[in-house]
């Protein structure tokens, strides 16, 4: 997966042409570890739908009706994937943003983990972005600066390359609507979102839990989260697809789905990687359950990517770590997650399955535990 994306001479020529808005330089990077954090609210894969993201956040009680934080001294989790395949990723950011600041007055914290999708924008890999989101950077300046971009570009060829012409054009307003200049610009590791995001962790620890949306591969089994994060906000910061090899690894924090589908030739690994970092569970997103907050492997691992997007239909829901418990949030009703599996699992997607409207969606899953619990067990040795 690691490309350069559609169109990057474009991007790098739109880079250089319109540059972007400098950001203050010396912002010291945040802290990869907290300890005495009585309260966490992790939210997966939001992927632009602010209406589900702000309901799960106030079913979590760390904002309000206004969209104001409320959360008190809780720490806020979001474990990347904010953008891209919805409309409303420039409103789902620029809310995180706002609250961290609120937050942060508060005595809480929230913690925009970056995701391979925040990567990718940052990259240039625009494969999941939709019309809408560039729409919602357009400006009574985008055709003048399209305008712009084009010229750039027809001066950019080579004298012995044709000149381009009127479907040339075509082509190019289409793969480039308004608004997709001043969203490069954004994003940029100079733009408001660019910069943001390259200052964020990918990994961090709260307590005795890991969180980073795609999981923790045997190839970094032995980094320290200190060095994935620097590794990974230097990439950003730099912004070259090239040089990007932890950000664009499918191995690497971001896109690694092997603990998330449960496999059980990682089960010692997992536990060798708690050991390291001291933590008892590891959360993660990127890769979707069947609805639900799901714990894997006796609850060591947490996959929390429920498909909170209405792109892929699913609830909104939540996990919460309280009074040293690990709680869903689903559709608004608490219900404690199992530490082991078998039937405390099979009764847990129970529950879960009762506030679904549409219960046939955990159907598949239900039959599956259902007949794992009920299969003979090999008689002891």
């Amino acid at each position: 997966m690691r490309q350069s994306g559609p169109g990057r001479p474009v991007i790098l020529i739109a880079a250089a042409v319109l540059g972007g808005a400098a950001l203050g330089a010396g912002t010291a990077p945040p802290p990869e570890s907290w300890d005495g954090v009585a309260r966490v609210l992790a939210v997966g894969d939001v992927h632009g739908d602010y209406d589900q993201f702000l309901a799960v956040l106030q079913a979590g009680g760390v904002v309000d009706r206004r969209g104001r934080w409320s959360g008190g001294r809780t720490y806020l989790v979001q474990t990347g994937d904010r953008i891209d395949r919805g409309p409303d990723s420039r409103k789902v950011m620029d809310l995180m943003m706002r609250l961290e600041k609120e937050a942060r007055k508060a005595g809480g914290m929230v913690h925009p983990l970056t995701g391979n999708h925040e990567a990718m924008n940052v990259l240039g890999d625009l494969r999941y972005v939709i019309p809408e989101e560039f729409a919602a950077f357009k400006t009574p300046d985008s055709a003048r600066l399209r305008q712009v971009l084009w010229e750039r570009i027809r001066e950019a060829r080579k004298p012995d390359e044709p000149a381009l012409g009127d479907e040339d054009r075509k082509r190019f307003e289409a793969a480039h609507p308004l608004g997709w200049i001043e969203h490069r610009q954004a994003f940029a590791p100079s733009g408001t979102y660019g910069g943001w995001i390259a200052r964020q962790n990918a990994v961090i620890r709260i307590g005795d839990t890991l969180f980073l949306h795609g999981g923790i591969s045997p190839k970094y089994a032995d980094f320290s989260l200190l060095d994935l994060d620097e590794r990974i906000r230097r990439e950003l910061e730099q912004a070259d697809p090239l040089t990007a090899l932890v950000s664009t690894d499918p191995e690497g924090p971001l896109w690694f789905r092997g603990l998330a589908q449960g496999d059980p030739a990682l089960a010692s690994h997992l536990d060798a990687v708690l050991r390291r970092h001291g933590a008892r569970r590891m959360v993660i997103g990127h890769t979707p359950t069947e609805g639900l907050v799901m714990p894997l492997y006796g609850g060591r691992v947490v996959a929390i990517d429920v498909g909170l997007s209405k792109v892929y239909g699913g609830p909104p829901a939540a996990l919460l770590l309280e009074d040293g418990r690990a709680i869903a949030i689903h559709r608004g009703r608490k219900i404690l997650l199992p530490e082991g599996e078998g039937e405390p699992l099979l009764r847990y997607v129970r529950e879960v399955s009762a506030l679904e409207p549409d219960p046939a969606r955990l159907r598949a899953l239900l039959d599956r535990l259902e007949a794992a619990v009920s299969a003979p067990r090999p008689p002891s040795p």
